[in-house]
């Protein structure tokens, strides 16, 4: 069985470019942990960014460990075998650190799968000195790491350029002096700015399970964790750290043009998250492209708005006009033309996004999408006529102060922009095809409307199925749902506060079965999913800071109430949110 582990792993490290080797010999050893497959974590970015710094580092060896996949699973579970390194195939405890790098909540039950694979106690306070710390970053972990907290040890929160190096300079430190599991967190949490230990917390609850209070344990504990960002772009333009074609983008070299988004939809978390919105400036991005293309011709370009980067019409012309190709990540309908739509073409773009989100514009107005029915009648208009593009339309259910009529709209919608899609098509005797996404609501931390409960499920249900007969009616479209039970676990663990952990648990102990898990678990999920919040409520994640005042949130949430927009983000022209201010307590 063994032998078979790491005659794959042998194959799989023989495809990748990029790979780091390294000696273990007094350097600390990181586990960098993705908990899923090797092919979607080495689609991620964000994965193969801190790959890259903990590696630049010499006092640092980082190895890899994903979710072993079938039937690799299998010789680990038939054969009894710990899950082991990509690099050095070596075992999960022999590590300094387990580090999770964390995308998405869906994958919170594969961490205590992979932790178990790897014979290391599930909750952090049954772990002694003999195993290695456990600790997570990425996103979700600066969202809410709430309903984590049991299994980690810690909790690094914020952007990995930001956050890293502060923190292995002092656990360098603390791993010569040899101290206790105790008292190494407990300097942790003294001495690195961003760095969570929820272990270090009491948290006491109402009558009605709402949050009474939440203190730190220990002196010099700090009751706000800020959440670290760096405000400017000082480090080079991101790219992928190692190519493989085993990835959603076979061997496609990523390029992260931007971070975070100005458009503040209300609903989206890193439109929220990552302000201000910071832009590489065209020099560094054509500089970044023309280092990549001496090596790779396909690039996949990435930022939450693509078609908002400044210059982006000349970073395509300059790969394309170099026999390069590309992909784009996310367009604005209302920002396409001409150029772009043509330099999308000769790089063999099929697929045009296009986020609607809502059928009318009262519930656009709601979500603050400064996107009308005329902008998106104008971009198909220009698609249709550029080339032999398929379309495809993004759409939510469930939003709040949506209706069942709102939801007819869709319907109405999307029959407009496939009149003008036909109409603009007819010179060439080609349509593209329509495909609709259509997603339930879930709210999230730190958006405007994470006082909002998520929809009843049997509601999505009947709204979704309304829609299926609707579009099956129409032909010539192709819809595709999630699942209204996953989005109401994601909504779980992604408004939860620790308490959650013990249903996570019974998942784990129950083979994944959510509903298995729900029945024996004391507490009621639906308490988190369900409930609307009050604005004066302590939530799980208040002590995060991420520097928006709570107050521009609720003004945001009052806007939505009254379909009223705001304005989209002006970067050092207001300090309306708080992000731009740094004398800002975001508690009020």
């Amino acid at each position: 069985m063994a032998d078979k582990i790491a005659s794959l792993y042998r194959e799989r490290l023989a495809r990748e470019k990029g790979t780091v080797r390294k000696k273990w010999g007094g350097r600390i050893s990181i586990a960098l942990t993705y908990p899923n497959s090797y092919r979607i974590g080495m689609s991620n970015l964000g994965f193969q960014v801190v790959y890259h710094l903990l590696n630049q580092r010499e006092d640092v060896v980082a190895e890899r460990v994903f979710l072993p996949e079938s039937p690799e699973m299998s010789l680990h579970v038939e054969g009894g075998k710990e899950i082991l390194s990509l690099e050095s195939l070596s075992p999960l405890r022999r590590f300094d650190l387990v580090a999770f790098s964390l995308s998405f909540e869906n994958d919170y039950p594969n961490i205590l799968k992979i932790l178990d694979l790897g014979r290391i106690p599930l909750l952090s306070e049954a772990r002694d000195d003999s195993f290695p710390l456990v600790m997570a970053g990425g996103v979700t972990t600066f969202l809410n790491p709430e309903p984590l907290a049991p299994f980690m040890d810690f909790f690094l929160v914020g952007e990995a350029e930001a956050v890293l190096d502060p923190f292995l300079d002092v656990f360098a430190e603390l791993r010569r002096g040899r101290a206790s599991k105790r008292e190494v967190l407990l300097e942790l949490a003294r001495g690195v700015p961003s760095l969570y230990v929820p272990s270090l917390y009491r948290i006491d609850y109402h009558k009605d399970g709402t949050i009474r209070s939440r203190e730190p344990l220990e002196g010099g504990i700090p009751e706000m964790i800020t959440v670290a960002r760096p405000k400017e772009l000082p480090y080079p333009v991101t790219t992928s750290a190692i190519l493989t074609p085993e990835t959603e983008f076979a061997s496609k070299v990523l390029v992260e043009l931007g971070r975070g988004c100005g458009r503040a939809c209300r609903f989206c978390a890193a439109g929220h998250i990552y302000r201000p919105p910071r832009n590489h400036g065209l020099g560094d991005l054509l500089s970044c492209v023309e280092h990549v293309m001496k090596e790779e011709r396909q690039l996949g370009l990435l930022a939450a708005c693509v078609s908002d980067i400044p210059g982006i019409e000349r970073v395509m012309g300059f790969i394309v006009d170099r026999g390069g190709r590309f992909s784009v990540s996310s367009l604005r309908a209302e920002a396409l033309t001409v150029e772009m739509l043509e330099r999308l073409k000769q790089s063999g773009q099929k697929t045009l996004a296009i986020a609607p989100e809502a059928g009318v514009e009262r519930l656009r107005r709601v979500i603050n999408k400064h996107l009308t029915e005329d902008q998106m009648i104008q971009s198909v208009r220009l698609i249709a006529e550029s080339g032999d593009f398929a379309i495809r339309l993004y759409f939510l259910v469930g939003l709040p102060t949506e209706t069942q009529e709102d939801v007819n709209e869709i319907l109405r919608l999307v029959k407009t922009l496939k009149h003008w899609l036909v109409k603009g098509s007819r010179t060439r005797g080609r349509i593209g095809q329509i495909r609709l996404s259509v997603n339930c609501f879930i709210p999230k931390a730190f958006t405007p409307f994470q006082w909002f409960p998520m929809e009843n499920v049997d509601t999505l249900k009947d709204k979704q199925k309304w829609l299926k007969g609707a579009f099956r009616r129409e032909g010539g479209i192709k819809v595709s749902f999630d699942l209204p039970k996953w989005a109401y676990v994601q909504s779980l663990l992604s408004m939860g506060d620790r308490r959650v952990g013990s249903i996570l648990k019974l998942v784990h102990e129950h083979r994944e079965n959510w509903a298995e898990a729900i029945r024996y678990s004391d507490l009621n999920p639906d308490f988190f999913v369900h409930r609307p919040k009050a604005l004066d409520e302590v939530l799980p994640w208040d002590f995060l800071d991420h520097g928006i005042r709570k107050e521009h949130l609720v003004k945001e949430y009052k806007l939505a109430l009254r379909g009223m927009e705001s304005e989209v983000c002006r970067v050092g022209e207001c300090v309306r949110c708080g992000v731009c201010s740094p004398q800002t307590d975001i508690r009020k």
